[in-house]
């Protein structure tokens, strides 16, 4: 796609009760793709979650549109730490279950009652004082590549699992000061009204998450307490905050914090992957990969018939399978050769 303007990548969410999503969703959609915005944009009965490339010619004509609907009455938005206008390339616009998985009923508990809302700055020194539990509510691979000093990273892959998991772990601390992160701060929304319904009694949580911190913080020129790269859903996989690399390769362990996916499409794997490996596997997570990427189509899909016959319908054609038809399976993280 070769566009002559600038696009600007944005985010946004709010939890808010909508009586009929499948019509909202049509609605933002006519907007929005008249503006010529792309993004992938999640609709559930309680609220929006929205992350968007929109060309900055359009940009006031977006937020008029905005202005059309109670649910984004001063919405806050925030903007790409870096952003080189590639984030997304088509709109879409789905309307799903919950806006983040928690694998809990709606009555479960109530999703309004919140943590108390941090800015920035004072964020930044509460985290500084080290003296309070700070808490990544992301995933493992986000916070691998990076996060705040001296925070707790629970080795999880899923959000459901890791509200659980931080409450479970924190269990006898629930006087103590709970300081909740994440990417723009959505989880955290949820993950406080979770830990206060569970008896936790000081449960705080970073406005605007970390997109919102990066921006404060150079604005106001402190030393941010975020090391590493920021990891984000689309296709620039991670922006990087202070400009530091705190991971490494997964197959051959040097400094590295570039995300890609397996090129071997029946794999897919999300992996940490320098320039020397990449070449030396050809983009794949495995010497197994890339034997089975450069093999003909039909062998292809019988080797996904077989999967199948062995792991049932799950999308489970991953790594597991693949190596271990070439006996060098050795866990769930790539081999290391």
């Amino acid at each position: 796609m070769n566009e002559t303007y600038a696009r600007k990548t944005i985010s946004f969410y709010r939890y808010f009760i909508l009586e009929s999503p499948t019509e909202f969703r049509d609605q933002l959609y006519k907007d929005w793709s008249g503006l010529n915005c792309f993004g992938r944009i999640y609709i559930a009965r309680e609220g929006i979650n929205a992350q968007m490339s929109v060309p900055e010619s359009n940009m006031e004509a977006f937020h008029e549109s905005l202005l059309r609907y109670q649910i984004f009455d001063r919405i806050p938005i925030k903007y790409a730490i870096v952003d080189n206008g590639k984030s997304y390339y088509k709109l879409t616009i789905k309307v799903k279950a919950k806006l983040v998985a928690d694998g809990l009923s709606d009555d479960t508990f109530d999703v309004t009652n919140v943590g108390n809302h941090l800015e920035a700055e004072e964020f930044h020194s509460l985290v500084e004082s080290g003296k309070h539990i700070v808490v990544d509510m992301r995933n493992h691979y986000e916070s691998e590549i990076g996060h705040f000093k001296g925070a707790l990273c629970p080795e999880v892959d899923t959000f459901r699992e890791e509200m659980v998991l931080v409450k479970d772990m924190l269990t006898d601390q629930k006087d103590k000061k709970i300081l909740l992160y994440c990417t723009g701060g959505i989880r955290c929304e949820k993950a406080s009204a979770y830990l206060k319904h569970h008896g936790f009694k000081d449960v705080n949580q970073l406005h605007g998450g970390i997109l919102e911190y990066a921006r404060k913080i150079k604005q106001l020129k402190l030393e941010s307490n975020f090391i590493g790269k920021n990891f984000v859903f689309d296709e620039r996989l991670g922006e990087s905050v202070n400009g530091q690399i705190i991971s490494h390769c997964h197959q051959c362990g040097n400094p590295c914090d570039d995300h890609v996916n397996c090129a071997n499409e029946l794999c897919h794997l999300l992996l940490i992957q320098c320039h020397e490996c990449a070449e030396k596997y050809e983009k794949c997570c495995s010497s197994a990969c890339c034997t089975i990427k450069n093999t003909p189509v039909l062998e292809k899909q019988l080797y996904r018939l077989q999967a199948n016959r062995k792991f049932g319908n799950r999308h489970i054609y991953r790594k597991s399978f693949l190596l271990a038809k070439n006996n060098t399976f050795t866990g769930c993280n790539p081999e290391k050769e």
